[in-house]
């Protein structure tokens, strides 16, 4: 089953907390503190794999998350880093962010492989904070959170030459003619339901990859029938050939039909429509005339696309088909199309706050200890109404005010931080 568009949650690994210690040995009765640190939450991380063709593993499992450092030891022990999450893809894919639709990755051509989400990083343990004032802290870091997104992944297939047409013009059979591929033919409308790739290898010029579309139909641009799911895969195309069906089997008119597929690519993506056409007219064989063949090119070829009539089925016109595809090829870059990637996801990684804690040393009296407090105190002038109104504004964005009330401060309760004692109030 061929699936090229699926929506997963990713999560990078959360950071180890720092660990709360103090060195004791037999002749150490007051040894200095010792805590480790936190390690390293794993990265998200996407790699092409070669061999896929399809995102249809992910059908199934919808979260990723990346595994959490471990937690500081004593004895200056740092916690082990979490292990990177690896996710493999197919080459083409596009990772988008679902709220934005902003693009964080485009694994094509030299991008082989991308760190996306950054794990979180390692709380520091105890040892650090210990000061002249405070030798024994009783405060670490806790770890940074890892992050976590909703993402789109998106196939667009890579090729050189795209083949539109409508359903029911031929475009498998010219695909299996013109290269190894096999796919599905019968005689009946939407045979294919997804992109068949194909190498061509060219005795006129320079071989190629050339993607059958599936047949787009009227409104295709609205997502009407499978639209957008074939509309994409021509998006990294840098040729276009259109199979249009010239003996008019099926009552259909060449020129209508070319018109409703550019009407429909430039409703998708203005853009695919400057790529360089060829019209190529297929089903000479049953022709009872050359009124089409003539029609298309009094229409097209002042245009600048050259119409190629050809017959699928018999091989008739396939040579003069390769050598025109090739005179386009040699005049576009041989580089893969990709697309500019808007998502700016690290902006968001925030700083450790400076650890504190709080202990209710009875029903009304909370002690504060933390190094950020201590010094915020030593440089705060308190004699200012200024000055005290930023201590308090410190306290709230820190999250002290939040804490002391989960542990029940009430109005007119104390408060001591370091050296400094007052009344809470809201």
């Amino acid at each position: 089953m061929f699936v090229d568009r699926v929506k997963i949650y990713i999560e990078s690994g959360s950071g180890g907390n720092g660990a709360v210690s103090f060195r004791r040995e037999k002749y150490v009765p007051n040894g200095g503190p010792d805590g480790g640190d936190g390690g390293k939450g794993g990265d998200v991380i996407f790699e092409v794999d070669e061999g896929m063709s399809t995102l249809m593993d992910f059908r199934h499992k919808k979260h990723y998350k990346a595994e959490r450092g471990e937690d500081g030891k004593k004895s200056k022990c740092n916690g082990k880093k979490g292990k990177d999450l690896i996710i493999k893809v197919p080459p083409g894919t596009i990772i988008k962010e679902v709220e934005t639709g902003k693009i964080m990755a485009d694994l094509t051509g030299e991008t082989k492989s991308r760190v996306l989400l950054k794990g979180g990083k390692g709380g520091r343990g105890n040892q650090h904070f210990a000061t002249a004032a405070r030798q024994a802290p009783r405060y670490a870091e806790r770890g940074q959170e890892g992050k976590g997104y909703w993402v789109i992944l998106e196939l667009k297939v890579i090729a050189d030459v795209g083949l539109v047409g409508f359903p029911n013009v031929g475009k498998s059979t010219l695909l299996s003619v013109m290269t190894n591929a096999e796919p599905k033919i019968a005689d009946y409308h939407f045979t294919t339901l997804h992109p068949n790739l194909g190498v061509v290898r060219n005795p006129y010029g320079r071989d190629f990859v050339i993607a059958d579309i599936p047949g787009i139909i009227e409104g295709a641009h609205e997502g009407v029938g499978l639209g957008h799911d074939f509309l994409r895969h021509i998006e990294r195309t840098k040729v276009l050939v259109h199979l249009v069906d010239a003996a008019g089997l099926e009552g259909r008119n060449p020129i209508d039909d070319v018109e409703k597929i550019n009407f429909e690519l430039k409703a998708y993506n203005e853009e695919l429509c400057k790529r360089p056409q060829i019209i190529a007219a297929n089903k000479t064989d049953v022709m009872e005339n050359e009124d089409n063949i003539n029609l298309l090119k009094s229409t097209y070829e002042d245009k600048g696309i050259k119409v190629i009539p050809i017959s699928a089925a018999t091989k008739k016109g396939i040579k003069e088909l390769l050598i025109e595809i090739n005179k386009m090829l040699e005049k576009v870059d041989t580089e893969p199309i990709t697309f500019e990637e808007d998502f700016d996801y690290f902006e968001e990684v925030e700083e450790i706050n400076e650890p504190f804690t709080i202990n209710k040393i009875d029903s009304s009296y909370y002690l504060v200890e933390g190094v950020g407090v201590e010094k915020m105190i030593g440089y705060t002038n308190f004699e200012s109404e200024k000055g005290f109104a930023f201590f308090q504004k410190y306290l709230r964005d820190k999250g002290i005010i939040d804490a002391l009330e989960k542990e029940g401060i009430k109005e007119g309760d104390t408060v001591r931080i370091y050296d400094l004692e007052f009344e809470y109030y809201k």
